[in-house]
């Protein structure tokens, strides 16, 4: 079995067909399908060609992946999607609208988090205990803020989400009971311990002993992470010896996911020949423990 733990529809062009075809070319059973809510003040002009048009607003800012869309391929599909949902912690009232989803409409995955405000900011604290409550884990999407340029200058990025690897650490530590799933490159940098000193959003070279994202891993048994996107990917490609030694060690908290069209990662992880409890651990098995198909799909 394999269960994709991070996808979209109605995202460069994928709708829900075309979903759940290539999840049928690639064996995959079900996927997890997540929200990906731009608010109107985090607008990012680049990406409105990639999500659906009937996401328009009338003001010319885009909403991206919203929850309805999400409904209507469950709705469609209910044995292969479980359905993901993240309330903008600044706009209404986050915990209950999530508590209302989770009853209302099925909704088992808190996700995807991307939101410019620092991760541990109190009103996404109380989104997090809510959706812990409820035994739903959460999906991150971070980017760092700042990245040094060639002089060693840190440059502010205006896409950021969440912030840095501190936020992410005050907030494990601020929701024990709450499963926290890690993504995106402000996440997988900090596989390596030269994170804050590589200029490049997704670096390529070979992991430096010391990465951020093995010690919290060791120190919080609330911190998951998926593989998806070229950022999960990408870091496991910088240096094939430790991405063998790290999907060892950390089987039991890792998750196969796509974001985006193709079986990239699924091959990849194949040609490495893992032990098969290791390899069904990844593909399905922590995917099931987080979110038993009885709940879901």
């Amino acid at each position: 079995m394999i269960i994709d733990s991070h996808q979209h529809v109605y995202y460069h062009g994928a709708h829900p067909p075309k979903v759940i075809a290539e999840m049928d070319e690639f064996g995959i059973t079900v996927t997890w399908l997540l929200t990906w809510y731009l608010p109107p003040n985090e607008d990012v002009p680049g990406t409105h060609r990639a999500f659906s048009p009937c996401n328009l607003r009338p003001d010319g800012t885009h909403a991206g992946a919203t929850l309805n869309q999400i409904l209507e391929a469950c709705n469609r599909y209910p044995d292969r999607f479980v359905a993901g949902y993240c309330p903008c912690p600044s706009e209404g009232n986050a915990p209950e609208l999530f508590e209302s989803a989770y009853h209302m409409h099925g909704v088992r995955v808190c996700g995807e988090w991307s939101y410019r405000m620092l991760l541990d900011d109190p009103r996404a604290l109380e989104l997090f205990h809510k959706v812990g409550e409820l035994k739903c884990p959460v999906v991150l999407h971070l980017d760092v803020p700042y990245l040094p340029n060639d002089k060693g200058q840190q440059i502010y990025q205006p896409h950021w989400y969440g912030g840095g690897v501190e936020p992410l650490e005050r907030t494990l530590q601020a929701c024990p009971e709450t499963i926290f799933i890690g993504h995106a490159p402000g996440f997988w940098r900090y596989i390596s311990g030269d994170a804050d000193s590589d200029s490049a959003t997704y670096p390529r070279g070979q992991i430096v002993s010391g990465g951020e994202v093995q010690r919290l891993l060791d120190t919080y048994p609330n911190l998951y992470a998926d593989l998806s996107a070229g950022s999960g990917l990408g870091a496991l490609k910088r240096d094939t010896m430790h991405a063998q030694e790290f999907l060892n060690r950390y089987a039991d908290r890792l998750l196969f996911g796509r974001d985006q069209h193709g079986q990239d990662l699924q091959l990849f992880l194949e040609s490495l020949e893992l032990p098969e409890d290791v390899a069904a651990k990844i593909f399905s098995q922590n995917a099931l423990r987080l979110v038993p198909l009885s709940e879901g799909a």
